[in-house]
């Protein structure tokens, strides 16, 4: 039998994430991609598929389990493979109005922002058996914590941190030449891990058959959205809608804020030098 290790991959070069859920069992068979485990880290969740199809001959995890890139999940029988799950068939019935005759796209569940909370919810309706579109207004998902909040900040501060416990290492007789800063080489490292996050996220929700349409969202009637890009717009129709616009920066009237000395939070994480005093408000 070919059996393989379950192995943890690259998730973003953050270690010690905490699963939060197991999906299998010993005995289980998997067709490829079927989701093994989710973790939980910064605020974002993602699933760990499986490599291939077959069977769980052995499980090395729990929920509670914290594990990182390397980390073993189990064995799987690869060579126990499974089919792919029939279509399930919608029924030709419903309760719910007709809104779709004159909508460009339906679904029974449409997600408003595809920030921690909203791809979470559209991932799970779909995991329930839902059509689900996710609606983003910007180009890439995770919202603000993913792309400039939480997940950038971390990897900055990351490099801190080692910078900080060089210094300190020196009352420990070992010492560091005067670190050099790089701020492109940093900023691009910071960029690495955000683009290895959100392209998962991608790809999740293209395994869960979620559809993603960009744009602007504006409801129009209870039961339909308005989705603008570049000029051209979007009428979806939905069963059923969640709400999920997440945050942005604003701005104090009282302020400044076309002085480029004043910046926001997403500014913050795209300086192109280092300030000597910063005003934190």
């Amino acid at each position: 039998m070919a059996k393989s290790d379950l192995i943890v991959p690259d998730i973003g070069g953050f270690d010690n994430v905490e699963v939060i859920e197991v999906h299998v069992k010993k005995g289980d068979k998997l067709a490829k991609e079927d989701s093994i485990i989710t973790l939980e880290s910064d605020k974002a969740t993602m699933d760990i598929p499986s490599p291939v199809a077959g069977a769980i001959s052995e499980l090395s995890i729990k929920v509670g389990d914290k594990i990182s890139e390397g980390s073993k999940l189990g064995v799987i029988d690869a060579s126990d493979a499974v089919s792919e799950p029939e279509e399930i068939v919608a029924p030709t019935e419903s309760s719910t109005p007709d809104v779709a005759s004159d909508a460009d796209k339906h679904c029974e569940v449409l997600v408003l922002g595809a920030g921690p909370g909203g791809y979470t919810a559209a991932f799970r309706a779909a995991d329930l058996g839902k059509k689900v579109i996710l609606v983003e207004r910007y180009d890439s998902l995770g919202g603000v914590c993913l792309n400039v909040g939480c997940i950038p900040s971390k990897a900055l501060l990351h490099t801190a941190q080692v910078i900080n416990e060089a210094e300190h290492m020196s009352k420990n007789g070992v010492s560091f030449g005067k670190p050099e800063i790089d701020l492109d080489g940093i900023n691009g490292f910071k960029s690495r891990v955000v683009t290895k996050l959100t392209g998962g996220l991608k790809q999740l929700a293209k395994q869960r058959k979620v559809e993603v349409v960009y744009g602007l969202g504006e409801f129009v009637t209870d039961h339909q959205i308005k989705v603008s890009k570049e000029g051209v717009d979007t009428v979806i129709s939905f069963d059923n809608c969640i709400i999920a616009a997440g945050s942005q920066a604003t701005e104090i009237p009282v302020f400044p804020n076309d002085d480029d000395r004043l910046m926001d939070s997403t500014d913050a994480l795209e300086l192109k030098d280092v300030p000597k005093k910063l005003l934190i408000i």
